[in-house]
């Protein structure tokens, strides 16, 4: 009797995890998710905006949220060059709003990009675009300087100047973060960093112009996150070739 229990045993610790690795082999799928923010508003209804899902799996819903996508627009920059978002197409990318005039939390941010920048150096579908939000005195020439402070790499991280009509509508209604210029309400700014006023996140846009996420560009955690997600949204795209 001992001796068919012992047989039994070793049975079951050689052929339940063969069975088991056969299983997920055959079975198993990874599955990767990150949401997308800022729904669509209806205007009349005040609803979120819906659309029919053409090819829903078992699981999913027959009907999709209508979500928010970057507007296209045209900047300059820091090599005088006109960039166009329709480079964008096709990438993931992060957005920030700084200027270069900045001591407070741009330079914060300008490191972690930095270090963002060193870890997906090798990614081509990856790419980071600084946004001023002083375009008067954020001259391609300025913005140079500053790129080669942060060791900007040509063709991965590009710094942006242009109409500021343009800009921070596009801050505001584009990437959803908040931004001002002070002296038009307050004649007692003195300093840039009083005039001007802008948010600290860093926005992730997927290569559709989703917005994927926010996250605080002053503070390594969230940038450790941000980095985790960028990783996460390259498997995505990985497992839908």
């Amino acid at each position: 009797m001992q001796k068919y229990m012992k047989a039994g045993l070793l049975i079951i610790v050689l052929v339940v995890p063969a069975l088991v690795f056969l299983y997920l082999k055959t079975f198993g799928e990874n599955h990767y998710t990150l949401p997308k923010f800022v729904p669509l508003i209806d205007s009349t209804s005040g609803n979120v905006m819906m659309k029919e899902n053409p090819n829903p799996k078992w699981n999913e819903p027959k009907m999709d949220t209508v979500f928010h996508t970057i507007p296209s627009f045209s900047l300059t920059d820091q090599d005088g060059k006109t960039f166009s978002s329709e480079g964008l197409k096709g990438k993931i990318y992060v957005a920030n709003f700084f200027f270069t005039r900045c001591g407070s939390i741009c330079p914060k941010m300008s490191s972690q990009l930095t270090r963002l920048q060193d870890v997906f150096l090798n990614s081509p579908e990856v790419t980071f675009i600084s946004l001023s939000v002083d375009p008067s005195h954020d001259t391609p020439e300025e913005m140079k300087k500053y790129a080669k402070e942060y060791d900007a790499k040509e063709g991965k991280w590009f710094f942006l100047t242009g109409d500021r009509k343009q800009i921070y509508p596009l801050a505001v209604k584009g990437f959803y973060v908040p931004v001002a210029d002070a002296s038009e309400y307050d004649k007692a700014v003195k300093t840039p960093d009083e005039t001007f006023i802008h948010s600290e996140k860093m926005i992730l846009v997927d290569k559709e112009g989703f917005i994927r996420g926010f996250y605080d560009g002053t503070n390594k955690k969230e940038v450790d996150r941000l980095m985790m997600e960028i990783k996460v949204l390259q498997k995505i795209y990985e497992t839908e070739k």
